[in-house]
């Protein structure tokens, strides 16, 4: 009896818990009730800062509240937006960013925009949450007045006469005394060095094009908007195409998330950003549900949305979902999922090594944790040295604390590899910040250099996307303890029902076929193991249909495991062939390969 009744009392416990947890309390707050309204044109972004921090102050630090702005247009400036040191992977680290929507420490806020479009003027971060918990931003969308990619269209083009264009009506230009060509916004002045070719009805982007390097030498302000550029012309680029006209500047994400966990992003649109779209970096679980990285719509004058990726997550964990996103004209990949690889710069004892941060647009945030699992990596062949350790202790070399940080001195709870020593480069990969991956219901299309990049050894699913006029490689697998130090290996990839509809249309890094596999070894012959995958069936392509004008399908180096069947291939003529890859299927150190290339019929 004694026992029941403990078990009874128990239950009632855990009932009343849980029944108390589902009614927490939910404060919806009107943003209108803040002086913050639409449709005014001025720069709301002085009350918006005097509404979070009486708001977070009033409802005890921020916690189960609701931000719900009324339908309409919202102007946010950056002269008077806080100014926040974040270091911002794969960004430029320039500080301070500016930054309109601070949110930080909050728990369980939600942003409800019911269909708020927010403008934001200057060079800045609308949004960023750092160290947040259970936070939805949902039905709203990020655009600029005054993007930092310019565009223009060819009137005229010839060898004798150069190129002259038209510049879009929302730009700001001047030609400077030097011969250079600058658009310039509030706080922001670019030189433009770049341009992404774009056919105006279609918006693909232009056939055999890629990244063309802009001549700017001798330009003339014509008047009536146009700029004649005397000493560039290139016979693809005839009347009427539309040019993204860019720097290789990218300060500022749209959304950033720092150490923030189970984050949601619903129905939310970025029509441009001066970097990624939305970059995560050491969060634990994102969703992602109908984001897009997108134009305002099939009339929307502009061929451009961001100066970099979609999406981007670095150093993260949990899991990571994107259904039904729509990610176009970006002017880099839809997403990149990744770790960063530190490099062994020292070994002080059997125990202890220095390593630090090796590019130099990722440096600066913590990149590992007591109690951590890590792996060592040799640099030139990208196999495993040693057993995986744990971190018994990590802190900033050089400095007190984490933020700005370029090294660290970790400390390991077993000795290191013996091999481990000066005289060969290693790298550290952290195995406990790695995500499972969902990738669904996703289009693709329109955008430069590749699709979408996958390196986390976790369970990650693609499946039924669509990749159209990807102009690069559609899915990259990489891993790179070399250059851009992005980690790491692919163990359980499945790639499912998705459609690829003429990607390499132009060659970037890493292009060797629709779907490349292509880890960056410096020495592959002297490789012995082999970096992605590790058993039979590791990475699955399976039921996907590719539409293709050129040849190559799949290229795959250093995989143990891999699996392509019951693919369907349709051949078309809209482009000439023209990669270098004349195969269809490429393997080059693979083992346990099971390769069907008798393609299905649908």
């Amino acid at each position: 009896m004694r026992s029941i009744t403990n078990l009874t009392l128990g239950a009632v416990l855990c009932f009343f818990a849980v029944a108390t947890a589902a009614t927490a309390r939910r404060t919806e707050i009107r943003m209108a009730d803040y002086g913050i309204v639409p449709g005014t044109g001025q720069d709301l972004t002085p009350a918006l800062n005097r509404a979070l921090a009486a708001i977070k102050a009033a409802e005890g630090g921020g916690r189960n509240v609701t931000l719900s702005f009324e339908p309409g247009q919202y102007h946010f400036h950056g002269a008077q937006a806080a100014r926040k040191t974040y270091y911002v992977s794969n960004h430029d680290q320039n500080q301070p960013k500016p930054t309109v929507f601070v949110l930080e420490g909050w728990d369980g806020l939600t942003v409800e925009g019911n269909g708020a479009e927010f403008l934001f003027h200057g060079r800045l971060i609308p949004f960023a949450l750092n160290g947040t918990t259970d936070c939805t931003l949902r039905h709203f969308s990020i655009d600029f007045v005054q993007p930092q990619i310019a565009q223009a269209e060819v009137v005229e083009s010839s060898a004798a006469g150069g190129t002259t264009l038209r510049v879009a009506p929302w730009v700001n230009y001047r030609v400077m005394e030097d011969g250079g060509l600058e658009t310039y916004g509030e706080d922001w002045a670019n030189r433009l060095v770049s341009a992404i070719a774009f056919e105006r009805d279609t918006r693909h982007i232009v056939y055999n094009t890629g990244d063309l390097g802009l001549n700017t030498a001798g330009v003339e302000d014509l008047g009536d908007r146009r700029v004649r550029l005397p000493r560039w012309h290139d016979g693809r680029l005839v009347p009427g195409t539309v040019l993204a006209l860019r720097s290789w500047q990218r300060p500022a994400p749209g959304i950033f998330l720092n150490e923030c966990r189970d984050t949601r992003i619903e129905n939310v649109k970025v029509h441009y950003a001066d970097g990624m779209g939305l970059l995560a970096q050491r969060c634990t679980n994102v969703t992602l549900e109908k984001f897009g990285v997108c134009l305002r719509g099939s009339d929307d004058p502009r061929y451009f949305t961001t100066q970099a990726d979609a999406t981007h997550f670095s150093q993260c964990r949990g899991h990571i979902r994107s259904n039904g996103g729509l990610y176009e004209h970006m002017m880099d990949d839809a997403i990149n999922i990744h770790g960063v690889y530190l490099r062994v710069k020292e070994r002080r004892d059997d125990y202890t090594v220095l390593a630090s941060y090796e590019h130099g647009q990722a440096w600066g945030f913590a990149w590992g944790d007591p109690g951590d699992e890590v792996q060592f990596i040799r640099s030139r062949t990208m196999e495993i040295a040693g057993a995986v350790n744990r971190i018994a202790a990590i802190e900033p070399a050089g400095q007190a604390g984490v933020t700005g940080a370029k090294a660290f001195v970790i400390r390991m709870e077993q000795p290191l590899d013996s091999a481990i020593v000066g005289g060969e480069a290693f790298g550290i990969e952290n195995l406990t910040w790695t995500p499972t991956v969902e990738f669904r219901h996703n289009v693709v299309r329109n955008n430069r250099a590749r699709g979408a990049l996958f390196s986390s050894p976790r369970r990650t699913v693609v499946e039924d996307n669509l990749f159209d006029h990807t102009s690069g490689t559609a899915i990259l697998l990489c891993g790179d303890c070399n250059g851009w130090y992005e980690s790491g290996a692919c163990r359980d990839l499945l790639i499912r029902r998705n459609t690829f509809i003429n990607a390499l249309t132009s060659m970037y890094q890493f292009t060797n076929a629709v779907i490349s596999i292509y880890p960056e070894i410096p020495d592959l012959e002297q490789q012995k193991a082999y970096f992605h995958g590790g058993k039979r069936g590791a990475i699955r392509i399976e039921d996907n249909t590719f539409e293709a004008f050129d040849a190559p399908l799949l290229y795959a180096k250093s995989v143990d495991g891999l699996v392509f069947k019951d693919n369907v291939l349709r051949t078309n003529n809209d482009y000439r062939p023209f990669h270098w890859n004349k195969q269809r299927v490429t393997l080059e150190r693979v083992a346990r390969a099971e390769i069907d290339e008798t393609y299905k019929k649908r």
